[in-house]
C-alpha cells in the first residue's frame, strides 16, 4: 500500500531508521491531515531515495516515524545550473518552483545592472524549492543559493561548464543549442525584466564557454523565459531526450 503524502525531512533515511517529527511537521501530519499511529508517509531527504514509513507515534506538538520500505532509489538532476534575476516576488517563486520541478540541479539567483531587488529571502526560496519536490515526486531537492552579483559570479567560472545565454535581443533568431555539448556541466541564464545592459551582453557574448539561444519569435517575461529555456535546454541536452 503506497502512501499519499510525501514530506521531506532533514533526517537520514533506511530500513528501521526512526525519523523525529518537528513541531510544524506533526502539526501538518496529525492536525490537518489526520494521520493517526500505522498511517503512512513517503519520506525523502534529498540524498536516500523515497522510503515508506510508518506512523510510530503521533503528538500535537511531535512524533515518530519509522521507515520500512525503500519505495524509489535516489535520481539525480542533469548538472543544470538556473541563474536567474529576481523579480516580483510571487514570480521569483514561481521560477524556483519549477526549476525544481523541471530538474535543476543548482538555483542561483544573480544581480545584474538591471535587477529591480537587491536581496532575497534564501530560506523562503529553498523552501518552495522544497515543496516543489514533495509535490512533484522529486527525490532531489536543488539547493537556492543566496543572491550574488552577476559580474563576479563571471569572474570565477568553474572550468568546463558551459552557459546558455538566453539573449531577448535574439527574439525571432534562429539561434539554437548544439547536441555536441550534450553531458557536459551547464548554466542556463535568465535576465531581469530590464533586460541585459549593452555590457553584460557583450562580455556574455566574448565569453568562451557562452552559446547565445534565442527563445522564439517574442520576448517573454523572466518567469515564462525560466520555464522555455529549460525545457529547450533539457529536450536538446537533459534527461528529457
Amino acid at each position: 500500500m503506497s502512501a499519499k503524502i510525501r514530506l521531506y525531512v532533514d533526517h537520514p533515511l533506511g530500513a528501521g531508521q526512526s525519523v523525529p517529527l518537528t513541531r510544524e511537521q506533526a502539526h501538518y501530519l496529525f492536525g490537518v491531515m489526520r494521520l493517526a499511529v500505522g498511517g503512512r508517509v513517503a519520506l525523502f531527504n534529498g540524498r536516500d531515495g523515497e522510503w515508506l514509513a510508518q506512523v510510530a507515534e503521533a503528538g500535537k506538538r511531535g512524533g515518530v516515524l519509522s521507515c520500512f520500505e525503500q519505495t524509489r532509489p535516489l535520481q539525480l538532476p542533469p548538472d543544470l545550473w538556473l541563474l536567474f534575476a529576481p523579480i516580483k516576488k510571487a514570480r521569483t517563486d514561481f521560477i524556483v518552483e519549477k526549476a525544481a520541478e523541471m530538474g535543476a540541479a543548482k538555483i542561483m539567483p544573480v544581480q545584474t545592472a538591471f535587477t529591480n531587488s537587491e536581496r532575497i529571502r534564501q530560506d523562503r526560496l529553498q523552501a518552495h524549492a522544497v515543496e516543489a519536490a514533495e509535490q512533484c515526486g522529486g527525490t532531489f531537492v536543488p539547493e537556492v543559493c543566496d543572491l550574488q552579483r552577476l559580474d563576479k559570479l563571471l569572474d570565477n567560472w568553474p572550468d568546463g561548464r558551459q552557459l546558455m545565454f538566453c539573449d531577448e535581443a535574439e527574439a525571432g533568431s534562429a539561434l539554437r543549442l548544439a547536441e555536441q555539448h550534450k553531458g557536459r556541466a551547464w548554466a542556463i541564464l535568465i535576465g531581469p525584466e530590464g533586460g541585459f545592459s549593452d555590457a553584460e551582453r557583450q562580455r556574455l557574448k566574448d565569453l568562451p564557454f557562452t552559446h547565445v539561444v534565442s527563445l522564439g519569435p517574442r520576448i517573454l517575461r523572466a518567469d515564462t523565459a525560466a520555464v522555455a529555456a529549460m525545457t529547450l535546454w533539457q529536450q536538446a541536452l537533459g534527461d528529457w531526450s
